[in-house]
């Protein structure tokens, strides 16, 4: 179930894997993503047993590849959801409120983690090609410093890497005008875009250490992976706060 889990004093850090799960093919195992045309029963299963094993209620939005900031308040729990069971629309959430999990789904993207070391304040962000470009990560420390964070800490997990993520060069081009570090080359010399890499070096220059959870999900088939397979499930980051 967990490809990284690591808990302490409270905070729940973690990236699943495809292990575990009851989805068929092409979806097969703990696929999380409830929009990839999985069997709805199958994803709520796999919603629950994530739940159980972490001991926390999850919580989801609708991914656009965007950089808007959903701010998870008890208001917005508390009202309707979409009909993929998400809170709202965005590529990064924050909130403060205890006993919760939020998550973020992936399958080559990069998930972030960030928390605040002194205080309440957790929140997760979809890191695709389009995200790091417009800089979703700094939007998720902005909005979490906007609300009084003061030491953040980062958790990023693992993605497709550089050597995996074959684009047009004026595709990589675009992105190393943003991130230069993630302009890269494939295993056949090809130009490539390393997106992580680019989201570390933001995140690290917004002033935010970084922890890099190593593993490229193109290259290990316990990972969801769109470039390897095509249809396919989606894994996920996962922060919470126990209390």
């Amino acid at each position: 179930m967990f490809a990284w889990r690591d808990d302490d004093a409270g905070l729940v850090r973690a990236f699943t894997d495809r292990h575990d799960g009851v989805s068929s093919p092409p979806f097969a195992g703990l696929n999380l993503g409830a929009h990839v045309g999985d069997d709805p029963q199958a994803v709520a299963t796999n919603r629950v047993r994530l739940e159980e094993a972490l001991g926390l209620a999850t919580i989801w939005a609708d991914q656009v590849h965007g950089s808007e900031v959903v701010h998870v308040t008890q208001e917005l729990l508390d009202g309707p959801r979409t009909g993929t069971g998400a809170v709202g629309v965005g590529d990064a959430m924050v909130t403060d409120l205890p006993g919760l999990a939020l998550g973020v789904l992936v399958a080559d993207c990069t998930p972030v983690l960030v928390h605040d070391e002194d205080g309440a304040l957790i929140g997760v962000a979809h890191a695709g090609r389009p995200g790091m470009v417009a800089g979703v990560a700094l939007h998720l420390v902005e909005a979490m410093r906007d609300l009084g964070a003061v030491r953040l800490r980062a958790t990023v997990g693992p993605s497709v890497c550089g050597r995996c993520y074959e684009v047009p060069d004026e595709m990589r081009s675009a992105a190393a005008l943003v991130a230069p570090v993630s302009a890269a080359v494939t295993w056949t010399g090809t130009p490539a875009i390393d997106v992580a890499s680019g989201v570390v070096d933001q995140l690290q220059g917004a002033g935010v250490p970084v922890q890099w959870v190593p593993g490229c999900a193109r290259e290990d088939d316990a990972l969801y992976s769109y470039r390897r397979d095509g249809r396919t499930g989606r894994f996920a980051g996962i922060l919470g706060r126990a209390s």
